[in-house]
């Protein structure tokens, strides 16, 4: 038993001090930890404090506990800049309680049966998660800047916000609205198994759907339509019907697979990818530009499309960083022709049959370079 008053009055708690004085209210918070810190009963407290002064003492509607641990203690402790203690008569805010069990290791359905049976009220409209996630408190913050604005108990999140908490964890958004419905927090939408499938590329892209697709057996436009309802990103249009080789010209390897080809409403689709997928497939440049424009990859106006594959002009462009808008200058000639071999005329050359554009004053020499390391080729002797 202390010998003096000092540690009931006055309790370190880290960094703070929860203190107390004869003409303010003793929160019933600072009772708990006091007992808990001095192996004491709540009610040994409550009737040392009375003893000393304090007339106000915050008690809760249920008997006193008759024993309290530490850790238990410190979940009554407000998420608040300053210490403070949470009022025993005021329902538990959810930012609270997932704070609180965060920092306690806890799960919020163990922190909620915590908290209740020391007096608070968790309005959890249903049971809580009885698993712990230290994430749980990001996932209600709607406002990162400054202390930021919080969901709390009933509130709904969008799918946006839910896209941004995804994004904040690197995580699958289904993962975040799972989490947030058991948290009692409402969804615009019904999360369902298969999301979390659907939502695995961010971009929604149209290989990505193709290929969820033909996993499921669900038509193209049932995946884009969930991902609409979802508020994820997602094509604007989908084939009917696919096409066997629509996910090899789709793939950014040729393959089939991820990464899939990005959609540029600038310049369009490379004249590169074209010729590759052309040679993966065996169809003709025409035919790939053709599909590909179905599938949403338009290539530039600018762009003249060889009748058959040579291999050369994929070697040629894969050289090449400028798009049919960009003008090609004596630099970009010299180190096309620098790495493949041919002649600055030749690379000029065939760069303008391709369709790009050429200053018409340069006069470009006929003469092949000096292989450079890596090039791939051997110059002439």
């Amino acid at each position: 038993m202390p010998n003096s008053t000092e540690p009931l009055t006055r309790i370190r708690i880290g960094r703070d001090v929860s203190w107390i004085e004869p003409d303010r209210r003793v929160p019933y918070g600072h009772v708990l930890y006091a007992a808990a810190m001095s192996e004491r009963t709540p009610a040994a407290i409550v009737s040392t404090l009375t003893e000393l002064g304090f007339a106000d003492i915050e008690l809760p509607a249920i008997p006193l506990p008759l024993t309290v641990d530490p850790d238990d203690a410190l979940l009554l402790k407000a998420d608040t800049y300053n210490l403070s203690w949470l009022e025993v008569g005021t329902p538990v805010p959810l930012r609270h309680l997932l704070a609180a069990a965060g920092r306690q290791g806890l799960s919020p359905a163990d922190a909620a049966r915590r908290l209740t049976a020391l007096g608070w009220t968790v309005p959890a409209p249903h049971p809580l998660p009885e698993t712990p996630d230290p994430r749980d408190i990001v996932l209600i913050r709607t406002d990162p800047r400054g202390n930021g604005e919080w969901l709390d108990w009933g509130g709904e999140a969008s799918s946006g916000h839910v896209r941004a908490v995804a994004t904040t964890l690197r995580c699958n958004p289904h993962t975040v609205a799972t989490r947030l419905i058991a948290l009692g927090i409402r969804l615009p939408y019904t999360p369902e198994p298969a999301d979390e499938r659907i939502l695995e590329d961010p971009q929604g892209s149209l290989g990505h759907v193709l290929t969820v697709a033909q996993e499921t057996g669900r038509r193209p436009a049932d995946i884009v339509a969930r991902l609409a309802e979802l508020g994820h990103n997602h094509p604007s249009a989908v084939p009917d019907p696919t096409e066997p080789d629509d996910l090899v010209i789709l793939s950014e390897n040729l393959d089939g697979r991820a990464p899939w080809l990005e959609r540029n409403n600038v310049v369009g689709v490379r004249l590169h990818h074209i010729l590759r997928a052309a040679l993966a497939t065996r169809r003709s440049p025409a035919d790939i530009a053709e599909r590909l424009a179905t599938l949403g990859h338009w290539l530039h106006e600018n762009a003249n499309v060889p009748a058959t594959v040579d291999e050369e002009d994929i070697r040629l462009l894969a050289t090449v960083d400028r798009s049919f808008l960009d003008g090609v200058h004596l630099e970009h000639v010299l180190h096309s022709a620098s790495r493949t071999g041919r002649s600055p005329a030749d690379v000029a050359a065939r760069l303008t049959a391709l369709g790009y554009r050429l200053p018409d004053e340069v006069d470009y020499p006929d003469v092949r370079p000096m292989a450079t390391a890596g090039s791939g080729q051997t110059p002439p002797p």
